[in-house]
């Protein structure tokens, strides 16, 4: 006896027909299924059916030639036959078949619904379930199976859409972070060369570009025409700002080698001086080839590092000679200071001056022992010199008093002064007078103050002239 579905199906015996040989739908984790990878184990797999459990039976019949026929909407269809067995028996074989075409749906449902699958993935899966259910000899709620199809394809559409707003999010997002780089970039490549930090800005413009790869690699794709017009300004800022480094540093190169010629120059002329005795025109020299060194810029780092110690080490064998000399000509000079501390309290006994030639006499004997005291240490000038200057302009201001009290010129003018107040003075005597014998005693104070005032200048004037003449 053979089983038949339609006249495309094989028919195999009946002692072939083994469950362990029908198809059997079982639980496939959602991420292998979307990966394509083979999952490690199935979960919760669904057991081979030894009878239908979807109560299948009531929508189909057998025909009195052993015919199995499913009932549709349009009508009964032919799906098989299974001779030699019951009713129930060949209804139940075509029933099982429609169990597991059922399961395999419910669980594609399942993971569009509840797993993250993609919409691409899933769509395939559902292509061959509806190829499945078009071409299934089955016996069972069809109407039921296509239902589970449509929500299917309607859980599809949704996803589709979530996705592509996910999808246009993500593009966006995207596109904010790549023109963010290229800002950047463009940023770093427009600063003034001047006062770049080139170490710092070499970096970033390094790991701006290590970013765009990792977006371009593992990011949201961009529209090719978006993505291309930002890797031309990110490109061109890079190698805008590349060129600039290149032209600084040849620049920067050029003004080393400039800077390195002149201290080399400078260097020749300290080593040639360093063992001179000129103290006084080689420490100028020192000091004008210091201003050189500084005007003339830095050379690389190495040779300018090389280049001062030589020319400090010149510098500093002239000022170690010059010093040692200093110290001794500073015992010399202590000395002489002593000297001239006593010279200074000696002098002071001229003041306060009494008797101007004297004085003078004094004065021109102290100077003299003064200049023969010779040198003194610097830190020691000053003060003395100052001392020395107190007491000579004490005797010069003498000197200039008794000159102005024998001056004739001053005498005279003293003299007129004395007149003229006088006179004035007879004049506002006269007024007080007059406004007091009218009454007016307003007028007559007034005038009195003035008086009053005239003739304590008057007193004073008088005791001037009376002393320039005496």
């Amino acid at each position: 006896m053979n089983v038949s579905e339609d006249s495309t199906t094989p028919t195999p015996t009946p002692g072939s027909i083994k469950p362990s040989a029908m198809p059997k739908p079982t639980a496939v984790p959602a991420a292998a299924e979307a990966s394509g990878t083979p999952a490690a184990a199935p979960a919760a797999p669904i057991a081979p059916v030894a009878e239908s459990t979807s109560n299948a039976a009531p929508f189909g019949r057998v025909g009195e030639d052993g015919t199995v026929y499913v009932k549709t909407p349009d009508g009964e269809k032919a799906v098989g036959s299974y001779p030699g067995k019951s009713e129930d028996e060949a209804l139940a074989y075509f029933a099982r078949k429609y169990d597991e075409l059922h399961a395999s749906a419910a669980l594609l449902l399942q993971r569009v619904t509840q797993t993250d699958v993609s919409a691409h993935d899933a769509t395939e899966s559902l292509k061959n379930l509806r190829k499945q259910v078009g071409e299934a000899n089955v016996v069972g709620d069809l109407p039921a199976l296509d239902g589970i199809v449509e929500d299917i394809s309607t859980a599809l559409r949704v996803k589709a859409q979530v996705e592509g707003e996910q999808r246009a999010a993500a593009k966006a997002e995207a596109l904010k972070q790549r023109e963010a780089l290229v800002a950047e970039a463009e940023q770093i490549a427009a600063q003034d060369p001047e006062k770049v930090q080139w170490k710092k800005s070499t970096t970033r413009m390094r790991e701006l570009l290590d970013e765009w790869k990792t977006h371009q690699k593992g990011g949201a794709r961009l529209d090719r025409d978006v993505e291309s017009t930002l890797w031309q300004r990110f490109s061109a800022a890079r190698n805008g700002f590349d060129k600039t480094r290149r032209a600084h540093f040849s620049k920067l190169d050029e003004q080393h080698g400039a800077a390195k010629k002149e201290k080399e120059r400078l260097v020749a002329e300290a080593e040639k001086l360093q063992n001179s005795t000129d103290w006084g025109s080689t420490a100028s020299a020192f000091k004008r080839l210091m201003g050189d060194w500084r005007a003339a810029g830095r050379a690389s780092r190495a040779d300018d590092d090389a280049l001062w110690q030589r020319f400090k080490a010149a510098q500093d064998a002239f000022f170690a000679a010059k010093d040692e000399v200093v110290a001794e000509e500073n015992k010399e000079f202590e000395a002489n200071a002593k000297v001239k501390e006593e010279l200074l309290a000696e002098g002071q006994k001229i003041l306060p001056v009494k008797e101007l030639g004297a004085a003078k006499a004094q004065l021109r004997a102290l100077q003299e022992k003064w200049d023969a005291a010779g040198k003194v240490p610097r830190k020691d000038m000053d003060r003395l010199e100052k001392g020395m200057r107190r007491i000579e302009n004490a005797v010069r201001d003498a000197e200039q008093a008794q000159w102005k009290k024998s001056d004739p010129e001053v005498s005279a003018r003293a003299n007129s002064m004395v007149a003229q107040l006088e006179s004035a003075i007879a004049d506002l005597q006269a007024d007080v007078d007059a406004a007091e014998a009218s009454g007016n005693s307003n007028k007559a104070n007034k005038l009195r103050q003035e008086l009053n005032a005239k003739q304590s200048w008057l007193d004073q004037v008088r005791s001037t002239a009376s002393e320039l003449d005496g």
